[in-house]
C-alpha cells in the first residue's frame, strides 16, 4: 500500500512596510487570503529596516485588525523579540489577540537583531548571548503569565503555541526550539539543510512540533515539505508590492 503524500498548510507572511504599511491593507489581504484557501497569515515584526523602508506598521496593531476581518487562518508575529519588549505589555498583547481571534494566535519569537539600527537607535541591548538569555527569561515569564497571572488568559491550552526563529547554521537556537512548539530556520540554503535541522530536533513524529520555511511565490514546495516541513509559507521580502502579493493570494495555495 503507497504511503500517503506529506502535507503542509500554507500561509502567507509579509513584512506590513511601504505599500503594506496600512493595517486596513493587511487586513483586507488576510479576508482575501482566507477565501482562497490559505491557511495562515503571518507579519514581520520590527521597529525599523534598512533603506529605503521607511514606512513600518506595528505589527499588533495590525494583528488585531486581522483578526477581526477573519475567522479561520492562523495568525501571528514571525518574529517578535522579547529583549526589546517589557514582556509584561506583550503578555497583555499576546493573550488578548488570543481571545480576539478565537484561540488563531501563533507567537514566533527570536533574540532579533540590530538591521536598520533597531536595537541600537533604541538602546536596547546589543550583545546576542545577552540577548538570548533575556529570550529564555522571557519566555518563562510570559508563560507564567499565560497561566493564569493575567486574566483573561489565552484561549488556546495550555497556551498559546511558541515557534522560535533560528538563523542557518546556528544550532543553540535550534536546541531551544526543540522545547517549544516549532522552528522556523532563517536563510536557509535548501530542502537538505532543513532535514538535518528536522533530524537534530528529533521531533518529526510529533504532531504538535511545526516546522515553517518560507519562500518566494513560484517555489515548488513539495521538497521542503518532503524534508519535514509543516508549514510553508509565501513571501515577499522587505519591499512587498500589494499587486503582487493579491496575484499570488488569488493563485491559491
Amino acid at each position: 500500500m503507497t504511503a500517503p503524500a506529506q502535507t503542509a498548510k500554507r500561509g502567507v507572511f509579509v513584512a506590513p512596510f511601504g505599500e503594506l504599511s496600512d493595517p486596513r491593507v493587511l487586513a483586507a489581504l488576510a479576508t482575501r487570503a482566507e477565501d482562497r484557501g490559505w491557511d495562515g497569515f503571518f507579519l514581520w515584526d520590527h521597529m525599523a529596516y534598512e533603506p529605503p523602508v521607511r514606512a513600518l506598521a506595528d505589527p499588533w496593531v495590525a494583528l488585531a485588525a486581522i483578526a477581526c476581518a477573519t475567522e479561520r487562518v492562523i495568525i501571528g508575529p514571525l518574529v517578535t523579540p522579547p529583549p526589546r519588549r517589557r514582556i509584561h505589555k506583550l503578555a497583555r498583547e499576546t493573550a488578548s489577540l488570543d481571545v480576539l481571534s478565537g484561540g488563531r494566535t501563533v507567537f514566533g519569537a527570536g533574540i532579533g537583531g540590530d538591521k536598520g539600527g533597531e536595537l541600537s537607535r533604541f538602546g536596547e541591548e546589543l550583545d546576542a548571548r545577552a540577548r538570548g538569555r533575556m529570550l529564555d527569561e522571557g519566555l518563562d515569564q510570559l508563560v507564567a503569565y499565560w497561566s493564569g497571572e493575567f486574566e483573561p488568559r489565552p484561549l488556546q491550552r495550555p497556551r498559546i503555541p511558541v515557534w522560535l526563529a533560528a538563523r542557518w547554521p546556528n544550532r543553540k537556537p535550534v536546541r531551544r526550539a526543540a522545547r517549544w512548539d516549532g522552528l522556523f530556520p532563517i536563510d536557509l540554503p535548501g530542502p537538505d539543510e532543513l532535514a538535518i535541522l528536522v533530524e537534530e530536533i528529533g521531533r518529526a513524529d510529533d504532531d504538535a512540533f511545526d516546522v515553517i520555511v518560507t519562500n518566494r511565490p513560484g517555489v515548488d514546495p513539495a521538497p521542503w515539505v518532503a524534508a519535514g516541513a509543516t508549514w510553508c509559507l509565501t513571501g515577499w521580502g522587505p519591499d512587498p508590492r500589494r499587486a503582487e502579493v493579491e496575484a499570488a493570494i488569488d493563485a491559491g495555495p
